[in-house]
């Protein structure tokens, strides 16, 4: 009974609990259990690898959930315009040349990159780096206004300039009264374009032709160009009151406006270089719009030669304003010599006029000056404006 314990519906218990038949070999135990014993361990390494790759299977998930999670952060991070066009979220560009990137179906948005920004022009310097000095004038020479225009390229239309390299703190305006001067005209323009560029000046060049051969109005002419020169650019903020033969012998002499009114002309070669008078503001000057104002313009009334600049001294004077001058060295100017003109005769009423200033000031200036335009023409280096300014009463009533 050692290796038997019983016999079951014809078969053998051997005492492990293995079962043969009866007279079967007993090797048929042993075979069985070595085959059960394989079969359970196959079974068991079985279920590992299915419970490795359950494992691998679930980190692999979370890795690319994790990875999908962070993709779809960074839009949430975005403004709406990027959320709906990733393009326009980038500011490079990494496709290559000559390639194009698939279309998304949605309207193409360019990329919001800052357009080129006009470069910053520094202010005109305070003393020019261009000036010369002294110049030599001469009016001997020819001078035909084709050969001022080609010597002046950079003048456009009108007579206006403007320097390129830099932004002056002024707009002037150069007003000239004129009547049959154009031999005189060329000559100003030859010298005083290359001047005035030299001085780095924003200005235009106004002549005020006085139309008829009525009596010359030199004040009255000057009225209307500071107003018409106004309609044409309401920038002006600086005026030249230029007699047309007078040219200055320095480019040191800056047709310019201060804080008072500028005498320019203080040594001309007919006065043999010097004031001829303390009061003398003739020839050629310069206020600013504001001070213009404030002395109501010039006077109306002095037809023919002579006074209207002592007038113009007074209202500045009592205006409580004072003159200011350049140096005498650089203040000199060369006239071109002329016979005086025809019905420019000097006023005899000009000295009862200069005493009343005082009371004429108040109405007669630039708020009564009555003219009309003839013609505006805007010349290659100049604007020339013919106006009709009248007549005068007779020397009677003007006083």
């Amino acid at each position: 009974m050692s290796l038997l314990s019983l016999k079951i519906g014809g078969k053998r218990r051997l005492a492990a609990g293995c079962l043969v038949p009866l007279g079967g070999p007993l090797a048929t135990c042993g075979m069985s259990r070595l085959l059960g014993g394989t079969l359970e361990r196959v079974c068991k390494a079985v279920l590992l690898l299915c419970l490795l790759h359950f494992l691998v299977a679930v980190i692999l998930y979370f890795d690319v959930y994790a990875q999908h999670l962070a993709f779809f952060s960074r839009f949430s991070t975005r403004s709406p315009a990027h959320a709906l066009y990733p393009a326009a979220s980038s500011s490079t560009n990494c496709s290559r040349p000559n390639t194009t990137a698939a279309s998304s179906g949605l309207p193409e948005v360019p990329s919001a990159r800052p357009g080129p920004t006009a470069p910053v022009i520094p202010p005109c310097p305070d003393v020019p780096p261009g000036l010369v000095g002294r110049v030599v004038i001469e009016f001997t020479s020819p001078m035909p206004l084709e050969r001022v225009q080609r010597e002046n390229p950079g003048v456009l239309l009108g007579g206006r300039y403007s320097p390129p390299d830099c932004t002056p703190a002024q707009t002037v305006a150069v007003i000239i009264p004129f009547r049959h001067r154009e031999h005189h005209l060329r000559y100003w323009l030859h010298y005083l374009h290359p001047m005035l560029r030299r001085q780095r000046l924003r200005y235009g060049v106004y002549v005020i032709n006085q139309h008829g051969e009525e009596t010359f109005n030199r004040a009255k002419l000057l009225n209307v160009g500071f107003l018409e020169a106004l309609k044409e650019d309401a920038t002006y903020d600086c005026f030249i009151f230029s007699d047309v033969d007078l040219v200055p012998m320095d480019d040191r002499n800056l047709y310019r406006c201060g804080d008072q009114p500028r005498h320019f002309a203080i040594a001309m070669d007919k006065f043999g270089f010097r004031l001829p008078y303390a009061s003398y503001f003739g020839g050629v000057s310069g206020l600013s719009k504001a001070q213009f104002l404030r002395i109501n313009g010039f006077p109306n009334e002095y037809w023919g030669w002579g006074g209207e600049d002592d007038d113009i001294f007074n209202r500045i004077s009592l205006t409580g304003m004072k003159i200011s001058r350049p140096d005498v060295r650089i203040g000199r100017y060369r006239m071109i010599k002329h016979d005086r003109d025809k019905h420019n005769e000097p006023n005899p009423q000009r000295f009862n006029k200069i005493q009343n200033t005082k009371m004429s000031m108040k109405w007669d200036g630039i708020g009564s000056v009555r003219y009309r335009v003839l013609e505006v023409s805007r010349q290659p280096l100049f604007t020339n404006i013919t106006v009709d300014i009248g007549q005068p009463m007779s020397w009677l009533t003007q006083g």
